[in-house]
């Protein structure tokens, strides 16, 4: 029998794992772009204890480790913003990034009163676009932020109201 993997709200305790996780699942990121200056590895612990503070910040935990994270704040016009989804290398590929984005979702949408979700990744990071699509989302903009980078924004509106907001999310490893 698997240990099971649980998604819960974070706490100022998993700020150092969340710090450790990001920067080992943005090297791909950074290497494939070639600028290891992004801010996801330059973020300092003070700053994601800020993020903590003030957003939506959850994450996955097989017994007492985190293996994933996201991030969502709700903006002024009801949309929310989501970032920062990683999933520990060894536990990708089996729905645990699907899993963290939809309780995201579902977080916003009840606490804050998401309208819309946004997210955005880089033109080259063909897995995320993919799993974005399978999730709803349509490319909505393009921006070139380097002559190596180009951001693709995405968004999907929310489920009807009405739906199971109460789901468990867990799954086997």
């Amino acid at each position: 029998m698997g240990t099971s993997v649980t998604i819960s709200a974070a706490t100022d305790e998993d700020a150092e794992q969340i710090l450790k996780l990001q920067y080992l699942c943005y090297q791909s990121e950074a290497a494939l772009y070639g600028d290891y200056g992004i801010e996801p590895l330059t973020q300092t612990l003070d700053d994601l204890r800020a993020e903590l503070a003030r957003g939506c910040v959850l994450v996955a935990r097989l017994g007492a480790e985190v293996v994933g994270s996201v991030r969502g704040r709700v903006e002024d016009d009801g949309t929310a913003v989501i970032g920062k989804l990683i999933v520990h290398p060894r536990m990708q590929r089996h729905g645990l990034g699907g899993r963290l984005l939809s309780a995201v979702e579902e977080r916003l949408a009840r606490e804050r009163s998401a309208r819309r979700y946004r997210l955005s990744t880089g033109h080259r990071s063909e897995g995320n676009i993919r799993l974005y699509r399978r999730l709803g989302y349509t490319p909505v903009a393009t921006e070139r932020i380097s002559p190596r980078l180009d951001m693709v924004t995405l968004e999907k509106a929310p489920e009807p109201a009405g739906g199971d907001v109460s789901r468990t999310y867990a799954a086997s490893a």
